[in-house]
């Protein structure tokens, strides 16, 4: 039975989120264009990360299960997921290009949340029996962060299509964290080694931070299709039935390991794997929200244009 808890509080939330999400938006473009950082884009996007954690903890309390049984409420924790991932990465390397290509990604989910949808994808219904298990919460959160992380280092790909276009990339390995990487040089002097501390460009930043976060995305996205298919097992009696959101799911999934196959075996880098993870956008986008399209499979919220 679901609690009468005020369904337009948590509704409220999720604007008030949106509206801060929308403020920080021109700011960090601003921000990213003059190459001035500001920290007003983090403390909105820290704000909204926060308002989006407090509604979906209500959700959680008013439905009394883990709110992730609809398309609103699996769009309002991808926001918060991709929120929270965009304040990680911009505390490993604080540079307002980070805000300005990830920030439009949660604004979107939130807003299509918010605005797109009907009513009746809006309204938190009780679980189907299939959905009552303790793998919910394993399988979905895991799979949605994932999803986070991936458009987040695959919008960081993006962004390196549009940096420093005439510059050429030098494959090097970081030994002193984010930000650098140290170089023997030899000096003149008794033939001695030194290391040298050499800064990475700005677009080597880009390029170093996608790969680093769509290569967690991509083992999170890994755990959550295997415990899927375990929990898919219990519910229906088979670990895998080509439903159209597993089919996507495994797309999606040899997408970024082709991604990641391109840097570790053939060395690529910059240019050329950000195209390969910028197809990955496309393919996440179907994977979640093409089957609602749909409104076909197991794993379907509701068909939203009917």
């Amino acid at each position: 039975m679901l609690l009468s808890l005020p369904f337009d509080l948590v509704t409220g939330l999720g604007f008030g989120a949106f509206v801060l999400l929308l403020l920080a938006m021109p700011i960090a473009f601003w921000s990213a264009s003059s190459a001035q950082r500001t920290g007003v884009v983090q403390l909105l996007v820290a704000v909204a990360n926060l308002l989006l954690t407090t509604q979906l903890v209500l959700r959680w309390w008013e439905s009394g299960h883990f709110p992730i049984s609809n398309l609103y409420e699996s769009l309002c924790f991808l926001a918060w997921a991709c929120t929270l991932t965009q304040l990680l990465v911009e505390r490993t390397w604080p540079s307002p290009i980070v805000a300005a290509a990830a920030t439009p990604m949660g604004l979107g989910c939130i807003a299509f949340a918010s605005f797109a949808l009907p009513d009746q994808l809006q309204t938190s219904a009780p679980l189907v029996p299939a959905l009552r298990s303790s793998w919910l919460v394993m399988h979905v959160s895991v799979i949605m962060v994932s999803y986070a992380a991936l458009l987040v280092g695959s919008l960081l790909s993006l962004a390196v299509l549009f940096t420093d276009r005439g510059e050429a990339l030098e494959l090097r390995s970081s030994s002193i964290g984010s930000g650098g990487y140290r170089r023997a040089v030899a000096t003149t002097e008794g033939g001695l080694i030194q290391l040298q501390s050499v800064e990475f460009s700005t677009n080597e930043q880009l390029d170093s931070l996608s790969y680093r976060t769509i290569t967690v995305g991509f083992l999170m996205l890994t755990v959550g299709i295997v415990s899927g298919a375990v929990w898919a097992n219990e519910a229906w009696g088979s670990y895998w039935s080509w439903d159209p959101k597993e089919t996507w799911a495994l797309i999606c999934w040899l997408v970024y390991a082709a991604y990641l196959h391109t840097r570790l075996s053939r060395g690529w880098q910059g240019r050329r794997p950000a195209l390969v993870a910028v197809a990955g956008l496309i393919v996440i986008a179907v994977c979640y929200i093409g089957v609602n399209l749909l409104g076909i499979g197991l794993h379907s919220y509701g068909w939203f244009l009917s």
